[in-house]
């Protein structure tokens, strides 16, 4: 679903510009979006580390 809101945020300018150059993004409008993007594509990663920690979490096996 693709709803599209007038949002008004308060955000850290130095955090957009350099989100900008790090996703080669053209508007600030693009960056959040891509930026957001990114954080959704993770979603399973997160729920899988979530999964492990509640079953005792990681070993350390590289010592």
């Amino acid at each position: 679903m693709n709803t599209t809101k007038h949002k008004h945020l308060k955000l850290d300018q130095s955090k957009i510009d350099r989100a900008k150059r790090l996703l080669g993004a053209k508007t600030e409008q693009e960056t959040i979006e891509r930026a957001l993007d990114l954080v959704l594509q993770e979603e399973a990663i997160l729920a899988a580390h979530r999964r492990v920690k509640a079953v005792g979490g990681f070993e350390a096996v590289f010592r």
